[in-house]
């Protein structure tokens, strides 16, 4: 099936895996790269701007892009971190189309289908993937993220936010 097919919210999530045999797991499996313990001065956030599921494939290559991007340019000197988890369990009832398929198949009659991924359920103004970068990295951020946004499959925002200190928070 088409991943568009997916991209729409419908009815309720499917994400009881102790329910579920033999669903395939995330391809997505690492959410936070780049230098983690390091104080940065700016975030760039990617947001979205309608609600619907993104696949875990769409995630991982999205994740792929922007941290190609952010590692030729910045090296290590950024954090990324892609915020929603793909928990929703999609399903497909499989069709066969050709000679004697009648034969072979129900129809619609136990149409339930089998698992064949797992997709982030998002909402409209959510944050999707956000990076953490000093002054002198913000361009390659907002490039990182245009790529980013690129592989999914709603549009999205981008915006930049100066990151308080904490000394001035305690003070």
């Amino acid at each position: 099936m088409h991943a568009r097919n997916y991209r729409t919210v419908k009815g309720q999530p499917y994400t009881r895996k102790k329910f579920v045999r033999g669903f395939p797991p995330p391809k997505i499996t690492k959410f936070t790269m780049g230098d983690t313990k390091s104080k940065f001065e700016y975030e760039a956030k990617l947001i979205a701007q309608k609600k619907a599921q993104i696949r875990h494939n769409a995630l991982e290559a999205a994740r792929i892009a922007t941290n190609r991007h952010l590692g030729d340019k910045l090296a290590e000197n950024y954090c990324l971190r892609i915020l929603p988890y793909p928990h929703n369990i999609l399903r497909e009832n499989k069709m066969i189309f050709g000679a004697h398929a009648d034969r072979l198949q129900s129809g619609m009659k136990r149409s339930f289908g089998k698992p064949i991924g797992t997709a982030a359920r998002v909402k409209s103004k959510q944050t999707v993937m956000t990076i953490s970068v000093n002054e002198d990295g913000i361009e390659t951020a907002k490039k990182a993220l245009k790529l980013g946004g690129a592989k999914l499959p709603i549009p999205c925002r981008i915006t930049i936010e100066k990151v308080e200190k904490e000394e001035a928070k305690a003070s």
